[in-house]
């Protein structure tokens, strides 16, 4: 019923048919729970309203965020991964398992443990034997598995960030499309204003018909933008469950009002946060490492390999006396033309490649860091244009437009003109401050820093 009212008010009174009302109300859906808010003022951007008023209640991005970090089946599934790695490096430390041994030798007959009547060769005899790799090969071997896990870690730690990141992106352009929607509610009624202004000059002989057409088409455009946003928004819910690992039948989040957010940090600070907590730098110089102990282990598999085995031995107890028997040997690399040099040939190469991608990986961060850190910087300039400059001064004058028009001192596209740029800039105005909050928000992904928090303390 709201939204057939606000159809109503957007359209005028008996200018529109009943039918054509309900269609039109059918796409006012000018908050995230489909609830329309009677607004009778103009809303300035530098002044937000409470999102709250607009339908459900209010979900926190921290709220948001803890959320993610419990119950985000990517994040579990990295987690989990990380917690199995952790039990690789006990596991391949350790002495490879021992090897008992049972002998039985008759002599004369195929029977089992026939006894000694038969011969005097006939014995039993128990056994064990051990391998030995060659020292250190085994302590090499669990510091790779540790340097697995550490990379793990850091993969976990990665996958973390990064679906917090995409939450708080979805959250604030979300946000901003909450906004932008009650924008073009206030907006339809400066363009009310327009409809009459036209009206009223064509009904005095003083306009035209098109002038009135023309409004009406604008008001048209302005239904397809709010279904358009619609779209988004729904778009945008489905993605925030999927993360959240929320049912996509449940209720809609509704998110809190869109503010700038204070950067307290220099590049070089951000920089410089980046390569001491950056998860996939870190991940790259583990795998250096771990490349660097496979060069080592590669070396030692020049070496050989030992085994050692003690035996007893029985034969007729009343006649002769038990043997003992203790026997070493060892595994001796001959193939080593085939086998260690290409190896160590190998792991040679994995560690040039490592470097590289360390390499990579900081110049790539860099850049992102540059990139995200002059995001956050141009759009906080335009931001204060916007609030300083363009946003009164094209409010101003569309109000000195209308006032010109219905005067007959300005025509119609030129007030049509000033109206568009009011829409348009408070749009604008909103959507660089999601693309702000987005860029900090890939900061905060980058260097581990909480800008949010620590930028709402300034």
């Amino acid at each position: 019923m709201q939204s057939m009212n606000f159809a109503r008010r957007l359209f005028g009174r008996g200018r529109i048919s009943q039918i054509s009302c309900a269609l039109i109300a059918g796409t006012m859906l000018f908050t995230i729970n489909g609830r329309a808010q009677e607004t009778e003022t103009t809303q300035h951007p530098s002044q937000p309203q409470s999102t709250a008023e607009h339908g459900g209640p209010v979900t926190s991005l921290k709220e948001l965020l803890q959320e993610a970090e419990q119950n985000s089946p990517q994040i579990q599934a990295a987690r989990r991964g990380w917690q199995a790695a952790k039990q690789v490096p006990s596991q391949v430390s350790t002495l490879p398992d021992p090897q008992f041994n049972l002998q039985q030798v008759n002599v004369g007959s195929p029977s089992p443990f026939a006894g000694y009547t038969n011969s005097d060769f006939a014995y039993i005899g128990l056994g064990v034997s051990q391998d030995f790799p060659y020292p250190g090969k085994l302590r090499l071997k669990g510091e790779i598995a540790k340097r697995d896990a550490d990379v793990s870690q850091q993969g976990y730690e990665s996958v973390r960030r990064s679906v917090l990141a995409q939450v708080k992106a979805a959250y604030f352009q979300l946000a901003y499309l909450s906004k932008t929607l009650g924008i073009l509610e206030s907006d339809g009624q400066l363009l009310q204003q327009v409809e009459k202004a036209a009206d009223a000059r064509y009904r005095s002989a003083m306009g035209n018909q098109q002038d009135l057409l023309q409004a009406q088409l604008e008001r048209t455009k302005l239904l397809r933008e709010i279904a358009m946003h619609h779209l988004e928004v729904a778009k945008l819910q489905a993605q925030l469950k999927e993360l959240l690992n929320r049912s996509q039948s449940s209720v809609d989040i509704e998110p809190a009002d869109l503010s700038e957010t204070a950067l307290p940090y220099t590049y070089e600070e951000l920089f410089a946060a980046t390569k001491a907590e950056n998860p996939q730098i870190a991940g790259a110089e583990k795998m250096v490492e771990r490349q660097k102990l496979q060069v080592d282990l590669a070396h030692k598999d020049f070496y050989p390999d030992f085994n050692a085995q003690f035996m007893w031995q029985r034969t007729d107890p009343t006649q002769f006396r038990a043997y003992y028997m203790l026997s070493f040997g060892a595994q001796v690399p001959i193939y080593r033309s085939r086998k260690q040099r290409p190896e160590l040939a190998q792991a040679e190469a994995e560690l040039s490649r490592s470097h590289s991608e360390l390499e990579g990986q900081s110049q790539q961060i860099a850049s992102e860091v540059r990139v995200q850190y002059d995001t956050a910087q141009k759009t906080a300039e335009l931001l204060r244009i916007y609030k300083e400059g363009l946003l009164p001064q094209a409010r101003a004058g569309f109000q000195a437009g209308i006032a010109a028009y219905q005067n007959n001192r300005q025509d119609f596209q030129a007030l049509l003109t000033s109206f568009l740029d009011v829409l348009h800039l408070d749009e604008e105005y909103w959507q660089s401050t999601a693309e702000r909050e987005t860029a900090l928000a890939r900061l905060e992904e980058l260097t581990g820093l909480s800008l949010h928090e620590e930028g709402a303390k300034q």
